[in-house]
């Protein structure tokens, strides 16, 4: 218990002695030992390392879950360590939505067709975007919040301990000053001995004359335990500067590190950007000119009805498989024959200038001078009316 006390007291008297000092250097009463260059260059790296880190980080969370509400949600979930449910991201609803509904009109026509094959495209990007977020907060989110609550929680904790030596070493630099002061003044005062044979006068003197020797004697002493908290309050001080300067050297490993991770982080974008890309070129490749089609059906309604509606159409070139190339449809119409073409995907003719067509049937198309060029004149037994080209492969 005696132990713990008198612990408790230097404690208690180390803190006021740091107090005081803080207060009189912001007062300017009293000196301040100032750090060297090199070592406040590397502070001020670490405060704009950990500023930009929290900036970048939490920029990348807002890119890889907008909602902040379900970004509070997982930040709870992590906090109670526990794991965040799986939910199906926007992409994943969208594409549900596409196949319930082409489902509903039917699989076998080319709306619901289209629908499904729409849906399930937008499923495969969802879970594309799914492991992107994964491999992102993995690669690159952790790092950067390992870098804040570990690396740079202990640089702080360091930081603030060479903050407490510096103030202890500048404690004792005033300590000494204050004793060297007040043991110069104590030999500068001395006495001679009173003129006559008084005794009292003697006496008197004497006494003074053995309170000045010990007065002196104490503040020697005093300067002596001074100089000692002084060079230990040095080398503790220089020891804390050189374990906070090993650390804050660390920063250019640091950096190093984020870089690979920022290199993960462009690979993982790369891959998911790549990905969707596909998914959609290859949609595309299935769909055909659906939208071309379809914006020449709607011209036709939007004349009758009076109304204009724009759709944007898809260049025949680029979305129109091998088995149907725009050479083969050209050869076809500069001849006045007629070809064998297959049909891909089930048509409702909009009119009765048109053929109704269904997916796998074989019918003979030609092609009519003045004819719109992604038309031509399908013939099945006696019935005869306009194809749309995007609908058809032509046969050998």
């Amino acid at each position: 218990m005696d132990f713990n006390v008198k612990r408790f007291a230097a404690d208690a008297g180390t803190f006021l002695s740091r107090a005081v000092q803080f207060t009189e250097e912001k007062f300017g009463q009293a000196e301040k030992t100032e750090l060297d260059a090199h070592l406040e260059n590397l502070l001020g790296r670490a405060e704009c390392t950990k500023h930009w880190t929290e900036r970048i980080m939490k920029q990348t969370e807002v890119l890889l879950q907008p909602n902040p509400n379900v970004r509070i949600e997982e930040f709870f979930y992590e906090k109670l360590e526990k794991k965040v449910p799986t939910r199906v991201n926007n992409h994943e609803l969208l594409g549900q939505s596409m196949i319930d509904s082409g489902n509903e009109f039917g699989p076998g026509t080319a709306y619901g067709n289209a629908l499904i094959k729409c849906g399930e495209t937008e499923k495969q990007i969802g879970g594309a975007e799914r492991e992107f977020i994964q491999s992102s907060a993995i690669n690159f989110l952790t790092p950067f919040r390992n870098f804040l609550e570990g690396d740079f929680k202990t640089i702080l904790k360091e930081r603030k301990l060479l903050a407490n030596k510096r103030l202890d070493l500048d404690a004792a630099k005033t300590r000494l000053k204050k004793a060297r002061m007040a043991d110069a003044r104590a030999v500068s005062h001395g006495f001679s001995p009173p003129p006559g044979d008084v005794d009292y006068s003697a006496n008197f003197f004497y006494m003074v004359n053995f309170l000045h020797v010990k007065w002196e004697k104490m503040w020697a002493e005093e300067v002596t335990k001074a100089e000692q908290d002084l060079r230990m309050t040095q080398s503790e001080f220089d020891r804390q500067a050189e374990i906070t300067r090993l650390l804050l050297e660390g920063i250019s490993s640091t950096h190093a590190h984020h870089l690979r991770c920022l290199n993960d982080f462009v690979e993982a974008q790369t891959t998911y950007y790549a990905q969707c890309y596909q998914y959609m070129v290859d949609l595309q490749k299935q769909l055909g000119s659906f939208p071309s089609s379809f914006a020449s059906n709607n011209n036709q309604s939007s004349v009758s009805g009076g109304a204009s509606v724009l759709v944007p159409t898809l260049p025949l070139s680029s979305s129109l498989p091998a088995g149907r190339s725009s050479s083969a449809f050209n050869e076809l119409r500069s001849c006045s024959g007629s070809r064998k073409a297959r049909v891909l995907y089930d048509y409702d003719a909009a009119g009765s200038s048109e053929l109704s067509l269904l997916a796998d049937e074989v019918i003979m198309v030609s092609s009519v001078p003045g004819m719109d060029p992604d038309w031509l004149m399908g013939e099945r037994g006696n019935q005869k009316g306009k194809v749309p080209i995007t609908y058809l492969e032509l046969l050998n």
